[in-house]
């Protein structure tokens, strides 16, 4: 087999790897068969040619697939592939300049162990002490945490 023969293995090889990363997801034929292209290109250059520019072709071929995986997705069409969105949002705190222990409430919906109370005009993420707690069910606050309070039903 000529050189010519050897790069063309490595282009093709190197062509399905980035079909495999761009086009299609997952452990396909394409990413099998890019890797075997390029292996058997180096296996070409060792077996033909000998040490030295088998070890050339293997140096060749782990610097530029990297390479060329890295590049695609720094391209343009690439940046188009990756998610860049940051996270902005935030879980709701309780303003604890409304909400104490020991304030009473009405539960808004069932609370099953979770649901919605109303406290002093705030509707809060709550949580039962463990016992189910029906709508309009009277309440008392037990304790404050971040973003949820424990509840308990008044009339017990």
């Amino acid at each position: 087999m000529s050189i010519l023969a050897i790069i063309l293995l490595i282009l093709l090889g190197l062509v399905l790897l980035l079909i495999e990363f761009a086009v299609i997801p997952g452990v396909t034929i394409a990413g099998i068969g890019g890797f075997l292209l390029l292996g058997g290109a180096v296996y070409v250059a060792f077996a033909e040619y000998g040490t030295l520019p088998g070890f050339i072709t293997l140096a060749l071929v782990l610097i530029l697939a990297p390479a060329l995986v890295y590049y695609f997705f720094k391209s343009r069409t690439g940046k188009k592939m990756i998610l860049e969105k940051n996270i902005s949002g935030k879980v709701d705190l309780i303003n604890r300049e409304k909400v104490f222990v020991g304030d009473t409430g009405k539960a808004v919906g069932r609370l099953a162990p979770m649901g919605k109370v109303k406290v002093n005009g705030e509707t809060i993420e709550a949580q039962s002490t463990g016992a189910f707690i029906d709508h309009n069910t009277e309440i008392k606050v037990l304790k404050i945490e971040s973003n949820k309070i424990i509840v308990e039903p008044l009339n017990k």
